[in-house]
Order: C-alpha cells, then structure tokens, then sequence
C-alpha cells in the first residue's frame, strides 16, 4: 500500500503507558503541511484500512490478534503447545485478567484504526479535489471507524468516544471517560448510515473498498445485537432485495480461495497478500499458527474438542472438511501426512504449504450467509419460524450438501420446528459455518450460552459471567482509573 499516512502523537488518545514522558516532536508531518490534494486523502483512507491488516512488529487485528479473544477464548479453539507466550494460554483457558497483553494490544490496534480514521475525516474537507470522491472517502473512514467501535463495544462494554485526532500530547487532553453501551451503539449507526451512501461497487483495482451494501450489512448485525429484530429485519433485507449480486458461492471451499477473493458472497473483508508491507508477521498469521509443518507437534492454534466439533458434522457437510483438516499432501515427498488432531484449514494456502509464515487468504468479516443466518434468527425472535426464514436458513443447509442453493430438498430441508427448536438450529449452522470467522464469542455473548457452552470444555471450566465482557486494559486504567473504571469481576 503506497503513501500511507500515520499520524503518531506518543501513541493515540488513550494509549498512552507512561505518564511520565514527556517529548516535544522538532519535526514530523503534520495535516497542516500534509493534507494538499486529492491524493493525500486517498492515502489517509488507505492508511485507515491498513490499521486492519498491517502492524509491523506484531500480529495485525484481524490477521490474528482479535482472534485470540473472538476465537480462542470461546469453546472450540485453544491454544497448542506451539503458543508460548503465557498470556495467549491464559486467554485459551480464561484465565487471563487486565494486565493481559493480548487484550491491551487490541485496545491499542483498534483505537489506532479509530484514530487513523478520525485523522481523515477532519482533514479531507480541507484539500483540493472532487466534492463527490473526497465524500466517498469520508464515508468509507466512517465505516472503519464504525466497525472499530462496534468490535470494541462488544468486547469491553461502554468505551471512550474519541471522534477527533488529540490536539495536545499533554496527559490531561488524552484522558476521555468510559461512554454508554448506548451512546457507542448511536455513534456506530450514525457512521454506518452516513457509509450507506458509498458505492455499491468498485472497479476491479478499487475492488476491496466498503460499499453501501457493506454498511447495510454491519448495521443489520449492529441491530441484531441489539435485539432490535424489525430494524434487523429491514436491513437484511435491503442487503439481499438491493441489487448488490451478493450470494451464496455454490462451493463453501471457495469462500477460502484465493481466486475467488472479493467474490459475490464476499460483502467485506480484510484484504490480505503475503509479506504485506515487506513484513510478513504485518499481514495474516494464520497459517503459520495453524499449521507448523508435517509433523506431530501441536501448532498454537488448535482444536479444543475434537468429539464436540469436528465429530458434528453429518455426513456430507462439506463445511467440515473445508474448516479442519486431517491429512494434507506432502509437497516434499508426494506422501498423504495424517495429523494427530484435525487443524484448522480455511486460511490454509494448499498451494504453498512449504513456506506457511502467512497467507494471501482475506478475512471475512462479513459474508452473504451470515446476512440470510441474521435474517432467518430475527425473524424467528419476533415469534416463530415463517416460510421466509425456514428458506434462509435452508439454503445455507443446502450449499453445505453441495445441493442446487434455491431448490428444496427434503434431506437436509428444516421444517416443522417450533421457535426454541429454530433457534437452538440457527445457533448449531452459525457453529458450524463461521469456525475461526471472529464470530463464536460473539455469538454465544449475544444468546447469552458463553458460560454454559465453554463449561462443556474441561479445560475452559474456569469461565464465568465476567468473560461475557473483557477487561479494560490496566495500563489504560493507570492514565485515569476514574474515567476508565474497570468491568465487573476483574478488580478495582
């Protein structure tokens, strides 16, 4: 990514970890000198989404980082002998607390992507250019910032609003208290409603970007959390009747497959190529993490339960053998490797398994099925199951038989359920179909089954009610413990 613009005062609002420094900055790049033409701003949106996929030095937010608490700390991922750092394997068992590094860095990456985005929106009012190209890339700032916050929401409960780039690097000016649940949830929607004017689509060098139909279908999972089942409803399906393309892939394996990035079931994801930016644990590290090679040794991301997941799937699921993975080809020797434990495969390169440090696979944050899943469950809330939503669901059901998508067909077909019976089958298709997707422990938070579902695994016995939230980071909380007090269960 060319021309990336990073604006860094210390760290950003609210990551600052030692009161006591103080620098005065002799020279660096300033939005005064900086933002001139239309180019600059496309480079500051640009530096916007690269917050995502790119952090040199350490593991980007959805290249891995947000993983460990979407993924490994829920029931079906922990973490193998391969993950030597003590504070992944405290997350993988629930017993990690605020000091938690991995729970401070993605504070830390998210209110970088926040920030970066910020940094856009006050600045690209101010350069020369197109009012309807400068309009687009605002809006698409908006979308990053509203899924940064709407990731940040659900993690930490109430968190600090910060809609403009620190003006001082005084101690004071960075402090901003903990907001609502409420109002962090209003300012997500405002920034996803001003995103629903972008374009529906790109050119193919454009191909990637947020579109409308994108902040449409973030606002309908926005309203699903919430539990705001009419507008959900009236969401999804502007997402499905607005004349986007979007659909189900006939084969669940292409969701994974390089060539079939940005496809039609692809509503937004993180764009990934290996060696991002020349550093390859910048990009995705998934599988390197989920694949160390022909051996025995467990990689750091495994399977928890192999009789509770892997063991699910009937016969014929193809999503099975698309997520995890038993025996893979030895490109070196030409011999089928059977693995102790079935791995985790979606982010696996099958066509380069000789060098697995990253990977070119996208990360999907959301995807067509998850919008027809989201639509069957609210329409089911709002009562019972109808016609509409037994089609939803089933059509996901189908695609996963290799069935024709839109053609009953009575041997995998759901019917005659009542709605706890409806409700407990989209709750089994979302763990089957989003395995290592960032969606299980939001899931299980938002049907309130967290503790009951981790508890079934011994390992995990250690969760409670304090892990429907993470904790604020302690390093956050030493800056201002007052504005930032801490989530029940972790402390003072």
């Amino acid at each position: 990514m060319k021309n990336i613009f990073i604006t860094t005062i210390l760290s950003v609002t609210l990551l600052v970890s030692c009161a006591d420094l103080e620098v005065t900055p002799t020279s660096f790049v300033t939005e005064d000198n900086y933002f001139k033409t239309q180019d600059d701003a496309v480079a500051s949106v640009t530096a916007v989404y690269a917050s995502l996929s790119l952090d040199p030095g350490e593991q980007s937010l959805f290249g891995r980082n947000l993983y460990f608490l979407t993924d490994m700390a829920t029931d079906y991922a922990s973490a193998g002998v391969s993950a030597t750092n003590p504070q992944v394997r405290a997350l993988s068992s629930l017993t990690h607390d605020a000091t938690s590094d991995r729970v401070q860095v993605a504070w830390r990456q998210i209110y970088a992507g926040i920030n970066r985005a910020n940094v856009a929106i006050d600045n690209i009012p101010k350069v020369s250019g197109s009012e309807v190209v400068k309009t687009r890339l605002i809006n698409e700032a908006k979308f990053i910032r509203a899924l940064l916050y709407f990731q940040a929401v659900r993690l930490w409960g109430g968190v600090p609003i910060v809609l403009h780039e620190p003006t001082s690097i005084q101690l004071e000016s960075l402090k901003s208290r903990r907001a609502t649940v409420d109002e962090v949830y209003n300012q997500i929607i405002l920034d996803l409603k001003d995103a629903e004017s972008l374009p529906a689509t790109y050119t193919a060098a454009d191909a990637g970007r947020a579109t409308s139909g994108a902040a449409k279908a973030i606002l309908t999972k926005v309203y699903l959390t919430r539990k705001d089942w009419p507008n959900a409803i009236a969401k999804a399906n502007e997402v499905i009747n607005g004349g986007y393309g979007y659909a189900l892939f006939e084969d669940f394996q292409y969701i994974f497959t390089k060539t079939k990035k940005n496809g039609k079931e692809h509503i937004f994801s993180v764009q990934f190529e290996p060696n991002q930016a020349g550093n390859g644990s910048s990009g995705s590290t998934f599988q390197g993490t989920s694949f160390t090679g022909f051996t025995a040794t467990e990689p750091a991301d495994i399977i928890s339960d192999v009789a509770l997941f892997y063991d699910i799937y009937a016969a014929g699921d193809k999503r099975r053998d698309v997520s995890y993975t038993k025996q893979l080809l030895n490109p070196t020797t030409g011999t089928l490797y059977t693995f102790p434990k079935p791995l985790f495969k979606k982010y696996l390169d099958l066509s380069n398994l000789a060098t697995p440090g990253n990977v070119a696979i996208n990360f999907p944050v959301i995807r067509y099925a998850d919008i027809l899943l989201s639509l069957a469950e609210a329409i089911n809330e709002q009562g019972a199951p109808t016609p509409e939503a037994y089609e939803l669901i089933n059509q996901v059901r189908r695609r996963a038989f290799g069935k024709p998508i839109t053609t009953p067909d009575p041997t995998v077909d759901l019917s005659g359920l009542t709605q706890d019976t409806f409700r407990a089958a989209i709750q089994e298709e979302r763990k089957k179909e989003f395995v290592q997707e960032g969606q299980r422990w939001f899931d299980l938070v938002r049907w309130g089954t967290l503790v009951t579902e981790v508890k079934k695994v011994t390992a995990k016995n250690s969760v409670s009610e304090k892990n429907n939230l993470y904790p604020i980071p302690q390093s956050e909380r030493n800056i201002d413990p007052v504005g930032l007090p801490q989530n029940p269960g972790y402390g003072n």
